[in-house]
């Protein structure tokens, strides 16, 4: 038997500003501040998007879904993340597993990690279990650390199926 599997990696930051909503993994979450982008800014869900274009050789969601692309302007990353599922099983692949950290210092995010996790789980494919998110804290280090903005990291496995 032959096996067929592949990893990638995503990384995604943006800036916190004012008067935006800040949406985390597709989830709405209660903050003074939210990240700026030309879709939502959701860099959880960019930094899986990035991991999958990544592991499936596909690119990187910049050439996918172009800022300054009218299309795209606002869209939720969640659509984006549905399109490039759409993608990865036309190539012939389906989620293993995911494991993405979400890198700030505030909002504190652990009850809305459930959420987060079940929202990913739904788009992927996947049962809630192949979904790990972790947050973690820079400990005041960093554009990050100075609530300047949100960072997140994704790795993720693949795996081909028969087509």
């Amino acid at each position: 038997m032959k096996c067929n599997l592949r990893i990638g990696q995503g990384y995604d930051v943006h800036p916190l500003v004012a008067g935006r909503k800040l949406v985390l993994g597709g989830v709405a979450v209660p903050f003074i501040k939210g990240l700026d982008g030309w879709s939502d800014a959701d860099v959880l869900t960019h930094a899986v998007i990035n991991a999958l274009l990544g592991a499936a050789a596909l690119g990187d969601i910049g050439q996918h879904f172009p800022p300054g692309e009218a299309k795209y302007k606002n869209i939720s990353s969640m659509a984006l993340l549905k399109e490039t599922m759409a993608k990865l099983v036309q190539h012939g692949w389906q989620v293993a597993n995911v494991d993405a950290t979400v890198l700030a210092d505030k909002p504190k995010l652990g009850d809305l990690i459930p959420d987060m996790r079940k929202k990913l789980s739904e788009v992927l494919g996947v049962d809630v279990s192949r979904v790990s998110i972790k947050a973690a804290s820079s400990n005041g280090v960093g554009a990050v650390g100075r609530g300047e903005g949100i960072a997140a990291q994704a790795i993720v496995l693949i795996e081909g199926k028969q087509l």
